[in-house]
Parts: C-alpha cells; structure tokens; sequence
C-alpha cells in the first residue's frame, strides 16, 4: 500500500525544491495537500510522480514541478483573493486555498466540478468555493481578483480575464510553450515569460478558427 505522505515529502524534497521553487508558502501547501485524493482512482499510485497526471477525457493534472513554478510567478499572498480555472478534480483549488485569503474555482467539466467540491468539502477547507461553468468566461461577479491561475496551457487570454484582474494583479498561464505571468497595469497586460512549460489547452483557451473563403 502506498505510503502517501511519504510520497508527497519526497516529491517535494525532489522535484520542487531543486526546481528553485523556496517560497515557504508554496512548500507547505504542497506538503499539505493530499494529492492523491484529487486524482482518478486508478492514477493514485502515480499521483506524486514527476509527470502530468491523466484525469480522462484529455485533460491532465500539471506535473508537480510545473505547477510550483507557476504558483511561484503568480505571488499569492493570504489577503489575495484567487480565480482558479480549469482546475478539474480540484488539487490546484486545494493548494491555492492553503495560501490565500479565498479561492473562487471554475471548472468546465461538471462531474469533475461536483467530485472537487465533494474532496474540498472533506477536507473541510472552507474557504474555497468551486462551481461548473465556463473557465474562459472567468467569474466577474466575485472579482476583481489579485491573482489569476490556469491550469493549463491557453492560445491567447481572453480580455474578460483581463477586466477581472486588479491592477497590478497577476494571471499565470502555459501559452507558447513558455508559463507566462501577465500582469495587469491599467488597461494593458504585461507578459513575463517564466520557463519552458508544456500541457494540454485548457476547456474553453483555445483559439477559435478564422473563417476564410
């Protein structure tokens, strides 16, 4: 039987302390949060693996070190209120509650939202809250928010995602084959491209096709 809280120190003296990724806040959320309660039963035994986790239907956990280092570009801090998108079984909710102030989650996939909401409930973080709808569209009536997650990769950033920042908010996302924080000042976005990062689009992030003749 796997010892999972052995599994989860391991992966984080392995995979995300090499990766340069030394905010207290992050290691302890990561040390904290059961991962494996947020895969499909039939991946558990790989939910601390330095690899995507599968969760069906194409659609894929970041890989551990992937997601520290974009935690670590999006600087959450416990006052920051948080959008979290696309983040399917709800891990990533998980983990951004343990840093923040609040988190609102917004997944596509509606059984993957009730499943979420059902693991949060369990673990009795209670100041998250996860719904099914459509990522892209964001969550305008709880924002604006200090930071904006993607669980990820995007083909260009909505400019209703945009509007739902605060200035000087951050929006971290996989676009290009680069994680990407986008920082809001006044009307514009800033990009700073963070590493070379790779993963599935996002429900509802990729670019729609351009009609020719």
């Amino acid at each position: 039987m796997t010892d999972f809280a052995a599994a989860r120190t391991i992966m984080v003296d392995r995979q995300i302390r090499p990766s340069d990724v030394t905010s207290f806040p992050i290691i302890d959320a990561m040390l904290w949060a059961p991962r494996e309660r947020f895969t499909p039963s039939s991946q558990r035994d790989v939910a601390y693996a330095d690899a995507p986790v599968s969760l069906g239907g194409g659609r894929e956990m970041l890989e551990p070190r992937v997601f520290a280092k974009m935690l670590d570009g999006a600087r959450i801090g416990p006052d920051d209120l948080v959008l979290d998108l696309a983040p399917g079984l709800g891990y990533s909710t998980a983990v951004i509650a343990r840093m923040a102030a609040a988190v609102i989650a917004v997944e596509p996939d509606e059984a993957m939202a009730a499943k979420a909401g059902e693991t949060l409930e369990a673990l009795e973080i209670d100041n998250a809250m996860i719904r099914s709808g459509d990522a892209a569209d964001g969550d305008p009536a709880h924002g604006p928010f200090d930071a904006i997650f993607i669980n990820g990769a995007v083909e260009g950033v909505p400019d209703a995602l945009g509007r739902q920042l605060k200035d000087g908010g951050r929006l971290v996302a996989i676009n290009g084959g680069k994680a990407v924080t986008y920082i809001r000042a006044g009307d514009q976005l800033q990009a700073r491209r963070l590493f070379d990062a790779a993963a599935p689009v996002a429900p509802g992030f990729a670019r729609a096709p351009e009609f020719a003749l």
